[in-house]
C-alpha cells in the first residue's frame, strides 16, 4: 500500500511541474516604453497660450515637428510594448500627443492621439518604370556592336 502511495505522490508531482510549464510567466516578457513618457502632470500644464520654450521645458524637444503655413505642430510618441525572451515585440499601447503653435509661437491647442486613432495604410509595392531600360553590364557591352 505505501508504494501505492509513493507512485501517486511522484506522479502528482511529475504532472504539477508539467502543468506549471505550461502556464504563462511574466518573468518571460519584459514591458518597456518606446519614445517619449508622458505624464498627465505635463499634459495639465500644456495650455493654449503658452510659448514653445515653455512646451520645452516641460516635454522635452519632440520627436518630430511638421510645418503648414504659418502653424507648427510638435508630435511626442509614447509606445509601450511586451517583449518575450525569444524577441517578439507586441505593441500594447501608442499615444500621440500633437501640440499645435500659431505664427507667435504660442499654443493654439493640444490633442492626444491613441492607437486606435490610427489608420493601417498598404505600401504600394509596384515599380515605377524609369526612362530607357534596365540593361545589365552585359548588355550593354553587347549592345555596342
Amino acid at each position: 500500500m505505501p508504494l501505492r502511495i509513493a507512485k501517486a505522490s511522484v506522479a502528482a508531482a511529475v504532472l504539477a511541474v508539467a502543468l506549471a510549464g505550461c502556464t504563462s510567466s511574466t518573468s518571460l516578457i519584459s514591458k518597456r516604453t518606446q519614445g517619449y513618457e508622458i505624464p498627465d502632470s505635463a499634459l495639465q500644464q500644456i495650455r493654449p497660450g503658452q510659448s514653445q520654450q515653455l512646451v520645452t521645458l516641460v516635454l522635452g524637444s519632440p520627436q518630430s515637428t511638421n510645418t503648414f503655413g504659418d502653424r507648427t505642430a510638435w508630435y511626442y510618441v509614447e509606445t509601450k510594448v511586451n517583449q518575450t525572451a525569444f524577441g517578439v515585440t507586441m505593441v500594447e499601447s501608442r499615444t500621440v500627443l500633437a501640440i499645435y503653435f500659431d505664427r507667435n509661437k504660442k499654443v493654439i491647442e493640444r490633442a492626444v492621439y491613441a492607437l486606435q486613432d490610427g489608420k493601417a495604410i498598404n505600401i504600394e509595392t509596384r515599380r515605377t518604370p524609369s526612362f530607357g531600360e534596365d540593361a545589365t553590364f552585359i548588355d550593354a557591352i553587347l549592345s555596342s556592336f
